[in-house]
């Protein structure tokens, strides 16, 4: 396990570092998610099969009015104006974070729409490891890239990064502490082999290397008791940060 000297000291409630990957198929089985959860989760990530429900907005909106907070993950990749004139769109909603994969000039268009949504930017997927990064072209292991598109988004204004936990502490040694670190690719336990996700770290060690917050989806969804099992978390969060 990491050593504690990265433990963020950011003003965040520590029942918001957890942030539940709501990845359902339609607005009524999230609803009942979040009605299942109650007040084990505060915070909800809306990715890609959210938005193609065609109700993504109606959850964000439903979201709020339960008092959730709600990371906006599409990870905008497109011509720097379109990615701009989307991410103007999320000023009209209470949105925290918001997410772009791409390069400077994309990250830059994002900064400069963003008003109070906070942008992060993707570094490297917890999905790919170093021969997924060969087969796409990258000569270089996973922590040098991520390394690098983080310091490149620092630099550029966004707010944070997504990275795996496994790099965190490096973010943190070589750019510092003012800027956010989330973390997807929590594995509670051994990673099933049928498991898409490859850097994966368990959730104290993800907070002792840096991380701000982290996003959990399956582990809870797939739990026998999902309630718990968040609660659970949310017991080592309070262990580290306090209540």
């Amino acid at each position: 396990m990491a050593a504690p000297q990265n433990l963020s000291t950011k003003p965040i409630p520590a029942r918001e570092r957890l942030i539940v990957a709501l990845d359902v198929a339609s607005l009524d089985e999230g609803k009942r998610w979040v009605d299942r959860l109650g007040d084990s989760v505060q915070f909800y990530k809306l990715g890609l099969q959210f938005l193609m429900t065609g109700r993504y907005f109606d959850m964000v909106d439903w979201l709020d009015a339960q008092g959730k907070k709600v990371f906006a993950d599409i990870k905008f990749f497109d011509v720097p104006e379109t990615v701009k004139l989307a991410v103007e769109q999320l000023q009209h909603r209470r949105v925290t974070f918001a997410t772009v994969h791409g390069n400077d000039p994309m990250l830059e268009a994002a900064v400069s729409a963003k008003g109070p949504v906070k942008i992060l930017a993707v570094t490297v997927l917890t999905s790919l490891d170093r021969g997924d990064l060969d087969d796409l072209g990258f000569q270089c292991d996973p922590e040098e890239l991520v390394l690098s598109r983080a310091r490149r988004a620092i630099a550029l204004g966004c707010d944070g990064v997504i990275s795996s936990g496994l790099e965190a502490a490096r973010l943190r040694g070589e750019l510092g502490a003012n800027f956010l670190i989330v973390s997807p690719g929590i594995r509670p336990v051994e990673n099933r082999p049928s498991d898409d996700q490859k850097r994966t770290v368990d959730v104290e060690d993800a907070f002792l290397r840096g991380a701000d917050y982290i996003v959990v989806g399956r582990p809870i969804r797939q739990a026998a008791d999902p309630r718990a099992k968040a609660q659970e978390i949310q017991a080592k969060i309070a262990g580290l940060f306090g209540p």
